[in-house]
């Protein structure tokens, strides 16, 4: 009888933990995070800070996190692996690449992009010549201007009801950043819900040098998610620099993104409602 017992609960724990590994091989959902960091070193410092922030999000909320620099991945066999996918700083470049991210968006895959993922500015590197992704998509057009030096600014939620903000205080102060303003009137676009902008409270924002990078009124978006797709586009993911010792080449971070509790709220509430989108075909 104490044989038996014991046999009993040996195949008990052993039930348990077979349940307990499979949940740890069948993740919720599956995240691809697509990055250059190449170029600006605000912007090569958030990559790093993404690629080792992301994994422990994952591990504690029960996905999984992959990252490449190979952009050549961005294809309809790769992607039909994952259901979200991040733009860490940049975009695709190639028609092929682009035509294999529009299908995959439309046929219901997930996306956040971050800060320099929508930037778009005529005769750069980074070229005003991807119409729907800027206009479409995003609904933002090209690339404004920006404030400078980077700044925390007082962020406010517009949608109060929306997944992404759910949970979140009214206002909240942001990490420093270099804070984008664009071509578009996100306001005037049907199709996307604004979800936080800069809250007047923030001016001025910025400390120059020069007199336009710093700025005294408007109203400038943040984060926010267009309606004909299971997207959210976050303008943090700049992180403020040793600028003044750049030439000693010491390249010292002095704010990271990933270290504000409610910003991070935001993120996680981001992934997890992309996450849940339908099946890609």
């Amino acid at each position: 009888m104490h044989f038996l017992k014991k046999f009993l609960i040996g195949l008990f724990i052993a039930a348990i933990s077979s349940l307990h590994l499979n949940a740890q091989q069948k993740p919720k959902f599956k995240v691809i995070a697509f990055y250059t960091a190449k170029s600006d070193q605000a912007h090569i410092s958030f990559v790093h800070e993404a690629n080792k922030w992301f994994p422990q999000l994952a591990y504690k909320y029960h996905f999984s996190y992959d990252s490449t620099s190979n952009w050549d991945n961005l294809n309809a066999a790769f992607l039909a692996k994952y259901q979200v996918v991040l733009f860490l700083d940049t975009r695709p470049e190639k028609s092929e690449q682009r035509e294999a991210f529009q299908k995959y968006m439309a046929n219901g895959g997930g996306w956040m992009g971050f800060h320099f993922s929508a930037f778009a500015l005529s005769k750069s590197a980074y070229d005003t010549n991807w119409d729907w992704y800027h206009n479409i998509f995003l609904g933002s057009g090209g690339y404004a201007s920006n404030t400078w030096r980077p700044t925390s600014a007082i962020l406010r939620v517009e949608n109060s009801k929306h997944p992404v903000t759910k949970n979140l205080p009214q206002t909240f102060k942001a990490q420093p950043n270099e804070w984008y303003r664009w071509q578009n009137d996100l306001r005037k676009n049907p199709d996307i819900h604004i979800l936080l902008a800069i809250d007047s409270t923030s001016f001025p924002l910025g400390t120059g040098p020069k007199a336009h990078e710093i700025w005294h009124s408007g109203y400038y978006p943040v984060v926010w998610s267009n309606k004909n797709y299971k997207m959210v586009y976050v303008n943090m993911g700049h992180n403020d620099m040793d600028y003044e010792h750049k030439y000693d080449k010491t390249n010292k971070t002095l704010s990271f993104t990933f270290g504000n509790e409610v910003q991070n709220k935001m993120i996680l509430n981001s992934l997890m409602w992309l996450g849940k989108g339908k099946k890609v075909k």
